[in-house]
């Protein structure tokens, strides 16, 4: 037991930061999402009486929701039958919130596109080892539909960056990992390669050829031609990356 006067008894940590009303009204909802007493798709009540329960002005109130908006817990629908309503909280959500937060660091000239691209690079090699051996059936059925899909498409076809989207966050989801899916996700979107790329036909034929082995060694449950042919594809995309305005 510590004795009165004891140096030991002033280093004791009994007290926390005592937090401002709209933060208190923010970490509430939030945890209340977090914990599922409030459902994804559920509506929260109206804003005039959710400033009555927490006893503060509507002001105050809006800050919170603008805040759990901002973290994509919430989504506010406008219209009289709109409001405030719980989002999705998923690995998809991280993408989300990820996209948005590199995009910001973008237009600030806090970190380089350059920089981006090369994690999104590092992390596309583990993730198609992982695809080899985690991939179902139903994950063969899209890859093999969209490369497909781009076998068929014209180099002028305004779906080509985003069926290269799909292939690469395809094969994140495969890893069966959905943290590096959603990561994955949300720097390919945030770079686009295929936007930057110098797309003449050759290039568009040599692209889905690439993406076809890639497919293939997925579906042969082959790590390491998968992981030869995702470097193979990365490296040809960064030599006919053009200038990127």
């Amino acid at each position: 037991m510590t004795r009165a006067g004891d140096p030991s008894e002033a280093r004791k940590v009994i007290g926390r930061a005592v937090m401002r009303p709209r933060q208190q009204v923010e970490e509430t909802i939030r945890a209340a999402i977090l914990s599922g007493e409030l459902e994804v798709g559920e509506m929260l009540p109206p804003e005039t009486v959710l400033a009555q329960q927490f006893g503060v002005s509507r002001t105050t109130l809006r800050e919170a929701l603008r805040a759990l908006a901002s973290q994509h817990l919430i989504v506010k629908v406008p219209g009289a039958r709109g409001g405030n309503i719980v989002q999705s909280v998923d690995y998809q959500s991280l993408g989300d919130v990820l996209t948005d937060a590199v995009q910001n660091l973008l237009a600030l000239g806090s970190i380089r596109f350059e920089e981006v691209a090369d994690v999104r690079r590092y992390l596309e090699v583990p993730s198609v080892r992982l695809a080899t051996e985690h991939r179902t059936d139903a994950d063969l059925a899209e890859l093999t539909e969209i490369v497909s899909r781009q076998k068929s498409a014209s180099v002028d076809d305004p779906d080509i960056p985003e069926l290269d989207r799909r292939f690469h966050t395809a094969i994140a989801r495969a890893s069966g990992n959905r943290a590096l899916a959603g990561l994955v996700a949300a720097l390919h979107q945030t770079t686009e390669p295929v936007h930057y790329l110098d797309l003449s036909e050759e290039v568009g034929r040599e692209t889905v050829k690439q993406h076809a082995a890639i497919l293939n060694a997925i579906a042969e449950q082959d790590p390491e031609a998968a992981e030869a042919a995702i470097v193979t594809h990365l490296t040809y995309l960064q030599e006919h990356i053009g200038r990127r305005d």
